[in-house]
């Protein structure tokens, strides 16, 4: 799956666009452009991105990669999203307290290793 980054630099090329042309359109420098480009830009904020995805006409979910029927979707990630979809909702308050749990252990784990 693609990351932000890779996909504005994707989509400002398929529309034959400047780094300049991008910033202003969105309201930020090309320099800022160039750093998000290149996965440089820590956590841009979710307005940046939304002016992003409007500016490219794509989707919110799309541009972070989200997108689950996006055409470079993980396929595994995508059956497990049908599945995840036929669940009651306390089926998937369960899911998400699996998943969140497991996070939080991972996240643990790379901090002592």
């Amino acid at each position: 799956m693609s990351s932000l980054a890779t996909r504005v630099a994707k989509l400002r090329r398929s529309k034959d666009q400047s780094l300049q042309d991008v910033a202003e359109a969105v309201g930020v420098s090309k320099a800022h452009i160039w750093e998000l480009e290149k996965g440089r830009a820590d956590n841009p904020s979710m307005a940046l991105v939304t002016r992003l995805a409007d500016h490219f006409g794509v989707s919110v979910a799309f541009l972070v990669g989200e997108d689950v029927e996006s055409p470079d979707a993980d396929r595994q990630l995508q059956r497990m999203f049908r599945q995840a979809q036929q669940l009651d909702a306390s089926e998937r308050a369960i899911l998400d307290d699996m998943i969140v749990r497991d996070q939080h252990l991972w996240h643990r784990i790379d901090g002592v290793i």
